[in-house]
This record gives C-alpha cells, structure tokens and sequence, in this order.
C-alpha cells in the first residue's frame, strides 16, 4: 500500500533530487539492487508523463501538476496493489486536474491498481469510481 498526500508542495522533500524521492521506497526496503534503481526511476517517471531530463531537479523547480506526478512516481516506485489518493487533484487548477485524473486512471488499468480515493468532489469522485 502506498499514499499520495493532497499538497505535493510539503509531501515531497525540497533537498532531494527527483531522481532520489523516487529512488527512496527502493532503497528503503531493498527491492532491487542499486545498479537497477536508475533504471526503474526512469521507466517510472515515463509512465506518469516526466523524463529523464527532470532527474537532477528539485521538486521547487516543478509546477503543482508536475510535483503531484513526482508523488504518484513515489507511490509507484514499490509495485504497489493498492495506492490511497488523499485529495490529489484539490490544489490543482482544473486543466491539470483532468490531467492528473486522466494519468490515474490509465495507470489503473495499465498497471491493475486499486484505488482508495479521498474527496470532496463530486465531479472528481465520479470520475475516478469504476461505472
């Protein structure tokens, strides 16, 4: 199980590269051997719309769409089965909201994650809960 926090401003660590937020969940519980991390870090970032030129960056380099897909990066990085989204789309303007709903629900069905998601937006609510 992972989480992704509603403000990616203070969820994500403003002293660490993106390419060690990501990294960290690996490191942490030792799921594959540091000569691997890079590449995971990469293929993930890929799958929720970032690059590899955004490695080396800080997370106050990024706007607030672009951080809340660091934390989804996060979230991802151990395979999890199940991620809980605590109003990941609330400090995002509306463009960017269709956007991030847009990534999470192909990455459940790419992926087959199940999802536990908190809001108080209707709009937002139907639109991520399986018809």
């Amino acid at each position: 199980m992972q989480l992704v926090h509603q403000d990616p401003y203070t969820s994500l660590n403003p002293r660490m590269r993106i390419k060690d937020i990501v990294a960290e969940p690996l490191a942490i519980h030792k799921l594959m051997p540091r000569k691997e991390i890079r590449d995971r870090v990469t293929e993930i970032l890929q799958m929720v719309g970032l690059t590899d030129q955004h490695l080396r960056r800080y997370p106050h380099e990024f706007s607030g769409g672009q951080r809340q897909r660091i934390a989804i990066a996060r979230a991802l990085a151990t395979n999890p089965d199940f991620i809980v989204f605590d109003e990941p789309t609330s400090a995002l303007d509306v463009s960017v909201q269709a956007q991030i709903l847009n990534l999470l629900g192909q990455l459940k069905r790419n992926q087959d994650l199940t999802y536990l998601y908190i809001t108080h937006n209707l709009t937002v609510a139907e639109s991520v809960c399986d018809s």
